[in-house]
This record gives structure tokens, sequence and C-alpha cells, in this order.
């Protein structure tokens, strides 16, 4: 069976930095494009960023273009998110998903994608 599996959550000051990780298992990493998505309470889940199948298209919200990184590691099976110059507005549960799709364009919406992670925390305090 398809599983992610998210860690690198925790809790940060503003303008420091973290890197999420999302490993994969049960799938063939290298055909499935992967998205980072995040929902704070009372809110709806949104886009972060996601990233083709090869790694050479990427998509990032407004909100987090410039500050984040999504990169993938296809012999490891891994996808990244790289976070830097943290907001308390970035405060959210962080989810893994992915789609089995060999194409150029990158899924960014969340009704694409088959498979979720469970999520991991990020806090940013002020």
């Amino acid at each position: 069976q398809v599983q992610l599996v998210e860690s690198g959550g925790g809790l940060v000051q503003a303008g420091g930095s973290l890197r999420l990780s999302c490993a994969a298992s049960g799938l063939t990493f290298s055909s499935y494009a992967m998205g980072w998505f995040r929902q704070a309470p009372g809110k709806e889940r949104d886009i972060v960023a996601a990233i083709n199948w090869s790694g050479v298209n990427t998509y990032y919200a407004d909100s987090v273009k410039d500050r984040f990184t999504i990169s993938r590691d296809n012999a490891k099976n891994t996808v990244y998110l790289q976070m830097n110059s943290l907001k308390p507005e970035d405060t959210a549960v962080y989810s893994c998903a992915a789609v089995n799709r060999r194409r150029t364009r990158v899924p960014a919406r969340e009704d694409e994608y088959d498979y979720w992670g469970q999520g991991t925390q990020v806090t940013v305090s002020s």
C-alpha cells in the first residue's frame, strides 16, 4: 500500500528555517508528481508547493514564493520542503500528497492528488 510519512515539523521563531521531508513507499516514486499542502485551524487546506515527476517543473503559492523551495530525490523516494524566513502566518499542519502522473504540468489542485500523509505540525512564534 502507498504510504507517505512527513517529518521535520516543530516550533521555530519568526525568521527561522525548517526543512520538511516526506518519505514515500509502496509506489514507483519517479512516476508521481508530489505536492505540499497546509491547513491552519478553521481554514481551508491550501497548496504550498508542487513538483512534477522529473523535478524540472515546480509551482509555488504566491504567499511562499521566494521563501520556500520544493525538491525531490527520486533515489531516496523523498520530497522536501525547505522553508526560510518563516512567519507566524505559516503556522499550520503541512501534508504531503502524491499522484501518479508523468506529465510536464504540475498539479496544483487538492482534488488532483490521490494519496496523502498524516501531516506534520509547523508552529512559528512571534
